[in-house]
């Protein structure tokens, strides 16, 4: 427990930080840095506002504690009471904060690109693959996430060939990372006029919108060629 409250109370000094930089007329001019900060400071949040609620309900059973030794009994009893419902509130809170610590993904807070392709199954691996293009924005919808389509190929029996879009808003990319892979259907199709049951599937691809600062092209590690055709002119070099 002594590891754990050393690192909340790092992160806390990390978290006050933040505030104070984001606050400054330096950072306030820097659009790129100021969004970094920010996204910081949101993946911070709920570990800072967890800790502060159980810091607090530590104190309360501390004066508990003390209450619960008095010698008036009816006071005895209402700190008993509320040891009783303490304890277990801390617990719960020491829970949560392990799994708030647990190491995470940086790119989990970015936003996401998502490809869909319809796969086996011909026309109905495409009509699938628009089956879960219109499933993801629904999610998105519910998420309170923008959906913008990139790119699109419609397929002539309904649905997509190819589908691209990205989703915009907080924690898409580490919500959605799991979604990449073969994804199948087995239903009967409505390109089947004999109500045999075909197995369709579509391939999803979901990949990190990264931002600038988060690569870095030495442009000494390029290596650029200019190439032209030579010989006879007219016809030949567009030939070659």
């Amino acid at each position: 427990m002594a590891k754990m409250d050393d690192r909340l109370e790092g992160l806390e000094q990390r978290y006050n930080e933040i505030s104070e930089l984001m606050m400054s007329p330096q950072v306030l001019g820097d659009r790129k840095t100021m969004a970094k900060l920010g996204r910081e400071q949101s993946e911070l949040t709920p570990i800072i506002d967890t800790y502060h609620a159980y810091k607090e309900a530590v104190a309360a059973l501390e004066d508990a504690r003390i209450l619960a030794a008095e010698d008036d009994r009816e006071i005895r009893e209402m700190a008993q009471m509320e040891i009783g419902e303490l304890e277990p509130k801390i617990q719960s809170y020491l829970d949560h904060l392990e799994l708030l610590l647990v190491p995470r993904d940086p790119n989990d807070s970015h936003n996401a690109f998502m490809e869909i392709r319809g796969a086996a199954g011909g026309d109905e691996g495409n009509i699938f693959a628009g089956d879960l293009y219109r499933m993801y924005v629904k999610y998105a919808e519910s998420k309170g996430w923008k959906v913008e389509v990139t790119d699109a190929e419609d397929s002539e029996a309904g649905g997509y060939s190819l589908i691209a879009f990205k989703i915009s808003g907080q924690g898409v990319y580490g919500t959605l990372k799991f979604e990449s892979g073969s994804h199948r259907v087995q239903r009967v199709p409505k390109t089947e006029s004999q109500g045999r049951i075909q197995t369709s599937t579509a391939t999803v691809l979901v990949y990190p919108e990264l931002d600038e600062e988060d690569f870095d092209i030495d442009m000494n590690d390029l290596e650029i060629e200019t190439m032209r055709a030579s010989g006879a002119g007219g016809q030949h070099v567009n030939k070659t």
